[in-house]
């Protein structure tokens, strides 16, 4: 396929949250609040299996009465932020105050890291002329990662489903990316870590690729490995069927 523009998603495609551990002790280093290792390893247990930050680990089980906030969260950010604190609150900590710090801290540059070779295939893509978009279910504004981390010149149009009322795998908010980039959706290639999410976009037309949602120190190459970069193809390409 000769392709004229490229869609990404951001968390586990493009960049990586933190882990739960340095989340959480990053939140108590600023605020101050102390706690003892064995606390400190009960809470990280338990807030991963809560599911409560945001890109990480989805929860084991969604709590009784959140099944359509859960499912409805990337729709706007209030809902996207009652989702994560109530999903935190479902562990005790020390300082009422942690549940919304630790949400604003996986809003913040710091939390996340891009993946080794994202700015290596953004370039290149850009180099070769190819437009880029990324689409992501999100509750928040993820410019300011961009920027902080030097890739924002990279992107041609951010789709945000917060700012939309709209998440993947809905058509709506591919065709809206493929519009802002001025392409026929049969000219796009998506690529995702979600086959559900990101799989919608095949019902518009797109090609739809897959990297597997790794810590960054797992999958250096998973982005090159895709055939989008002329010349160069490490790593396995995973696509839709």
């Amino acid at each position: 396929m000769r392709f004229k523009a490229v869609l990404f998603d951001f968390s586990g495609t493009l960049f990586r949250i933190e882990p739960v551990r340095s989340w959480l002790r990053a939140v108590l280093t600023e605020r101050g609040v102390p706690m003892n290792e064995a606390g400190f390893e009960r809470c990280v247990r338990q807030l991963t299996a809560a599911g409560a930050l945001p890109g990480g680990p989805p929860p084991l089980r969604v709590p009784d009465g959140f099944a359509e906030l859960w499912a409805t969260r990337d729709e706007s950010a209030e809902l996207h932020r009652r989702a994560y604190t109530g999903l935190a609150r479902q562990v005790a900590l020390p300082d009422p105050g942690l549940y919304d710090a630790l949400y604003e801290r996986h809003r913040t540059p710091a939390a996340w890291r891009p993946y080794p070779d994202a700015a290596e295939v953004l370039g290149a893509l850009r180099d070769n002329g190819v437009r880029v978009g990324v689409v992501s279910n999100i509750g928040w504004d993820l410019r300011p990662v961009f920027r902080a981390h030097g890739l924002d010149p990279l992107i041609d149009a951010y789709v945000l489903s917060y700012e939309h009322g709209v998440q993947k795998p809905d058509a709506r908010l591919f065709h809206t990316a493929c519009t802002l980039l001025g392409q026929d959706p049969a000219d796009v290639v998506m690529v995702g870590d979600d086959r559900h999410a990101d799989g919608g976009a095949a019902a518009l037309g797109c090609d739809v690729r897959f990297v597997r949602h790794l810590p960054v120190e797992e999958r250096p190459d998973g982005l090159l490995g895709l055939g989008l970069v002329p010349g160069v193809a490490r790593g396995t390409c995973e696509r839709c069927p």
